[in-house]
């Protein structure tokens, strides 16, 4: 008798050592959080939501908190230079340090994933302050990047103690999006199968796609990936790896001028890509564009779709499917000037996969991108 899907989610689920409600937030290092979160509150719609700096009784950084829905990114600069944060810069440029994963125990995050061969960050730490109790412990992933599990069951305050409020005349609307969909890492030659192996035995996550140099490859460049997601799905990070090409891949690239594995990209859900996109074109938000001619045979291939074809067309947004629907996706060019990090802007309209039929056609589009760069 076959087992349903959510009767296998139940299963594994009741399995899980490590349950995961999500992502917590996300933290960037750069290099001024002030004009950081005026950008992302500008250019996307963030809100303001906490702060935490000299005022608050910490010495060595600042650091910004603000949100979108689900969505909570930290932004952090080094207020001196003699510290981690400062190096990290200094080697990354700006990036992301901190995928934070919610857990209802911290504690038993960090003994579960420390005795499978994670290697400790952060022991269990108890935050308190008038609005209750957050407990927080880490692990270290890929590069420099780490993992932060918190517990956020006892607190009621805006962000966690250490924080106060942030409340701000200039508040943006906001640009329709909900939660981290994904976060994709690069990491470096015949890496990937290394930290496969490290979210399956440490944090119990499974490989449920594969892509080699045939799925994902150009006339130039390829690169190899695979996606792990935890027990219940709710926590997804693919792992990308350079493969043989004639010429540098987008990987390669990043490796280069991130000096070292990290995060390539955070996606973002959307309800409705085609008023978020334009939204984020008005303010200033730049996009990867594809050929028109992508438009012309698109629906040969995904098939009946909701949406017009025109606007779609007209903003670059890539569609694919997979047997449970379909989905619609674009990317940002990189956020900053190293040609490092960037986002995605997905919506999931039953799709469970990635955009495996649009890979060629974007990797065609980053390739453009870095032949202007001189990067190819």
């Amino acid at each position: 008798m076959s087992t349903s899907v959510s009767e296998r989610v139940a299963k594994e689920t009741a399995n899980d050592f490590l349950p995961l409600q999500g992502t917590d937030y996300v933290e960037f290092y750069v290099g001024n959080a002030k004009q950081a979160a005026h950008f992302y509150k500008t250019a996307f719609g963030f809100q303001s939501v906490a702060y935490a700096g000299p005022e608050t009784g910490v010495r060595e950084k600042a650091s910004y908190v603000i949100r979108q829905n689900k969505l909570t990114f930290v932004l952090t600069t080094p207020l001196q230079i003699d510290n981690h944060i400062a190096g990290h810069i200094y080697r990354h440029g700006d990036g992301v340090k901190v995928l934070a994963l919610r857990v209802d125990d911290a504690k038993d995050a960090w003994e579960q994933t420390t005795k499978r061969g994670g290697k400790s960050y952060l022991e269990p730490t108890t935050l308190k302050d008038n609005d209750g109790e957050v407990v927080l412990s880490g692990i270290h992933t890929y590069g420099d990047t780490v993992h932060i599990f918190v517990e956020r069951k006892n607190y009621k305050g805006s962000f966690m103690p250490g924080f106060r409020k942030w409340e701000t005349a200039y508040n943006p609307t906001e640009t329709g999006l909900l939660y981290v969909d994904h976060c994709v890492g690069n990491v470096g030659w015949y890496q990937m199968n290394r930290w496969v192996k490290f979210y399956e035995d440490v944090m119990g996550f499974r490989n449920i796609l594969s892509f080699d140099d045939k799925d994902i490859s150009t006339e130039y460049s390829a690169l190899m990936s695979k996606v792990m997601s935890n027990g219940n799905g709710y926590v997804k990070f693919p792992i990308n790896e350079p493969a043989e090409g004639k010429k540098k891949s987008q990987v390669e690239e990043y490796l280069d001028f991130y000096n070292g594995e990290g995060v390539q990209h955070v996606a973002i859900a959307t309800n409705n890509i085609i008023q978020t996109v334009t939204d984020l074109k008005n303010r200033g938000v730049e996009f990867l564009k594809v050929p028109a001619t992508y438009y012309e045979t698109i629906l040969d291939r995904v098939g009946k779709i909701d949406e017009d074809i025109k606007p779609l067309s007209e903003l670059g947004i890539l569609i694919d499917k997979d047997d449970e629907g379909y989905l619609l996706q674009i990317f940002t060019k990189p956020l900053e000037d190293r040609p490092t990090l960037f986002f995605e802007i997905i919506q999931r309209k039953g799709a469970k996969s990635f955009g495996k039929g649009n890979f060629k056609a974007l990797f065609e589009a980053l390739e453009r991108e870095q032949a202007l760069r001189g990067n190819l």
